[in-house]
């Protein structure tokens, strides 16, 4: 299994548009960030965690081939923005939109056009299909809904194999770790050092990775003040790592 991180900021990006500080004026190109996204591909199976508003841009450079499912964590625009961008793809066909209920039917109020029964022609040809933290599969991929709580929204991480991706994290229940064991790569959010109400600080997300315990971490949907990346990659343990976009690994 590839995972490719399409982007790795939040919901600002990075630059943040009219800021002076030293990570957005930095001239490192793993200092600047896209919104938070990963495309996963295994098996010949090709999935993506949400769809920002930077979708375009992020897939420009990569091969054009069929997207067989699209995995939504919750329906805050830097996570689903770019819905309308999946449009070229549509020609491979109908693209499942995977998602939890009120999460869709936020889609389906903001972007009617797209989940008409009578489409036009040059819209996204998507289809949503509903789903819970019940386990499920996409052309024969197992996938494994983790509940987790952004503040006081509850939302989806995903597991695939031994791949976990956990996005705007707060908390977790105690009880959705025992869906973590044995992870070989962790993805996790980490937003900035200092605390946030609805987001995991750098020492938060240090905890959570402590207690989940996988072989690799990977940090992501970071922000301009978590600082510049080399010199913060520098003070963690050596399986922790912060993600950059257009990074690939192998799990």
């Amino acid at each position: 299994m590839e995972i490719t991180f399409l982007g790795t900021g939040t919901s600002s990006g990075v630059p943040v548009v009219g800021c002076e500080c030293i990570v957005c004026r930095s001239d490192n190109t793993k200092d600047r960030r896209l919104r938070s996204s990963v495309l996963i591909e295994k098996d010949g199976v090709r999935l993506l965690i949400d769809v920002t508003p930077d979708f375009r841009e992020q897939m420009l450079g990569l091969t054009f081939t069929k997207i067989d499912g699209v995995l939504i964590t919750h329906e805050h625009y830097d996570h689903v923005g770019g819905l309308d961008d999946l449009r070229p793809f549509g020609r491979f066909g109908e693209i499942s939109i995977y998602a939890e209920n009120n999460v869709s039917d936020a889609l389906m109020n903001r972007i009617p056009y797209c989940f008409m029964k009578n489409k036009y022609s040059d819209i996204p040809n998507l289809r949503i299909t509903d789903i819970d933290c019940a386990p499920f599969q996409i052309e024969g991929i197992d996938i494994i809904p983790i509940r987790v709580m952004h503040h006081k929204l509850p939302i989806l991480g995903f597991r695939i194999d031994d791949f976990a991706y956990l996005t705007d994290v707060k908390t977790i229940p105690t009880e959705e770790l025992d869906k973590l064991k044995g992870l070989s790569v962790l993805v996790v959010s980490a937003l900035r050092r200092s605390e946030h109400i609805s987001h995991q600080n750098l020492d938060q997300a240090i905890a959570l990775i402590h207690k989940i315990d996988a072989k690799e971490t990977y940090l992501t949907h970071l922000s301009h003040e978590m600082g510049l990346h080399d010199e913060v990659q520098q003070e963690l343990d050596r399986r922790v790592n912060i993600a950059f976009d257009g990074l690939k690994i192998s799990v």
